[in-house]
């Protein structure tokens, strides 16, 4: 007997009601980005590991997906790498591609090479999938798509500000309450700074950042494995537990902070880009929170973080600044901000939130049933019309049992049938039929077409 077919752990596939569903949330997203004039462009699924490695950090690193190298891989090599058991130094060798991990770096990449090309600033948006070697678990995914939202070429915060209204205005469309979540990388600059440790500011950063995860007393202990002295891991916590309104934790932040000119410049920032979203209005909750620190290394200012309010699930939006990450690729000085929209956990809340429009499976409007090569060639010839009329129309294919076709019709959703035997064909007709109702009505084309765009 044949194996069972199977996947990958980690991905997944998807029935046309899913894809339906799917399509939904990308078509707001793609509708709010062109909104806001936002410009599409695809970048390949693999990228040279030379462009990927030593973006994301350490813990980044080790989840890009590598792509061994075609034909004779072991060629060349240095074999005595397998006998001491240096594999990561070997897998430099075997794979000189990888698997994008997300699409900001490739975009830094394409904004670099295509630079004459553009005009800046430039505001793009990219939907595609992405790939990291995650061990799978509810909302984690090996494979999953990110809708991101750039601009590049400009250090203005009312980059940031578009950025938080688009947030908004999606979330507000999908039906979904969140929470936006901001925090500036110079404020934990500006923290590790006040502890005497400004270099183990990516240490600092990659342990706060899992706070909602691990606790506080694990924060603290991966901290201190991290060597930051326990004198300074106290001086930590106050700064990342601190509460109150917004307008309260910036004013701690800047006495905790009035020795660091770099910390007091981002609280200026997050001040800035605050209060400017808070004028515009947003149907999202607003919150400044100072463990924020998303573990990614390229970001520079603002960070932003979306949770879900009703659904336990990890973050569903995400971003930030990074002015330098174009740098690493011979184009300083070109300062960036984007978002990134995670489909498939924006995915999992509405399904868990039942948030869909009613008539999301898209199937056609009305089925045409078959009773032979006459009525059939007469049904094509009526749908043609309709098609033209943007009503989605379709017949079934086979001269078949009413009971199967009226099933079929039934199954899908289908909200209307029609028929087309040998009355129909004798007076220029067509049966109509409500599968809610059961109601029936004979009507010509013209009529038929007037009745399907009024319901």
């Amino acid at each position: 007997m044949a194996q069972k077919p199977s996947i990958p752990k980690g991905t997944r596939d998807f029935t046309p009601a899913e894809m339906a569903r799917r399509n939904y949330i990308f078509d707001t997203i793609r509708e709010v980005f062109h909104l806001y004039g936002f410009q599409q462009i695809e970048t390949p699924a693999m990228e040279n590991l030379s462009t990927l490695m030593g973006k994301y950090g350490e813990e980044g690193d080790k989840l890009l997906f590598k792509i061994l190298n075609s034909g004779d891989f072991l060629r060349g090599i240095d074999h005595k790498l397998i006998e001491d058991g240096e594999y990561i130094k070997l897998a430099s060798q075997l794979c000189e591609k990888g698997l994008r991990y997300d699409l900001t770096v490739p975009f830094a990449r394409f904004v670099v090479m295509h630079r004459n090309d553009l005009q800046f600033p430039f505001k793009r948006f990219q939907i595609q999938p992405v790939w990291r070697a995650d061990r799978p678990q509810k909302g984690r995914y090996r494979e999953f798509y990110q809708c991101d939202a750039d601009v590049v070429g400009s250090d203005s915060l009312l980059n940031e500000v578009e950025l938080l209204q688009m947030i908004d205005e999606v979330f507000r469309r999908l039906g979904i309450r969140i929470t936006i979540k901001l925090n500036n990388r110079k404020v934990l600059a500006g923290i590790a700074e006040l502890i005497g440790a400004p270099d183990k500011i990516i240490d600092i950063t990659v342990a706060i950042d899992k706070i909602d995860k691990i606790g506080l007393d694990n924060v603290k202990a991966e901290l201190a494995e991290r060597g930051i002295p326990a004198g300074s891991i106290e001086k930590i916590t106050p700064i990342i537990t601190l509460s109150g309104s917004n307008e309260e934790r910036l004013a701690s932040l800047e006495t905790l902070l009035k020795e660091s000119e770099t910390g007091l410049k981002g609280v200026e920032e997050l001040r800035e880009v605050m209060n400017g979203s808070v004028a515009l209005g947003l149907v999202a909750d607003l919150e400044l929170d100072v463990s924020l620190a998303r573990g990614l290394n390229y970001y520079t200012g603002t960070i932003i973080e979306v949770k879900a309010r009703d659904v336990e699930i990890g973050s569903i939006t995400g971003g930030g600044r990074y002015d330098n990450l174009t740098g690493v690729f011979g184009l300083p000085g070109v300062s960036g901000v984007g978002i990134s929209f995670g489909a498939d956990r924006i995915y999992d809340v509405l399904n868990t939130l039942n948030l869909y429009p009613s008539d999301i499976l898209g199937v056609a409007k009305i089925m045409f049933t078959n009773f032979g090569p006459t009525e059939a060639t007469r049904s094509l010839s009526v749908i043609k019309e309709l098609r033209k009329a943007g009503i989605p129309a379709e017949i079934f294919p086979d001269n078949a049992k009413m009971k199967k076709q009226m099933g079929r019709a039934d199954a899908l959703g289908i909200p209307y049938v029609g028929i087309i035997g040998e009355t129909e064909l004798a007076n220029g007709t067509v049966t109509l039929k409500d599968m809610a109702t059961g109601e029936q009505k004979q009507l010509t084309v013209g009529q038929l077409i007037e009745e399907l765009n009024r319901n």
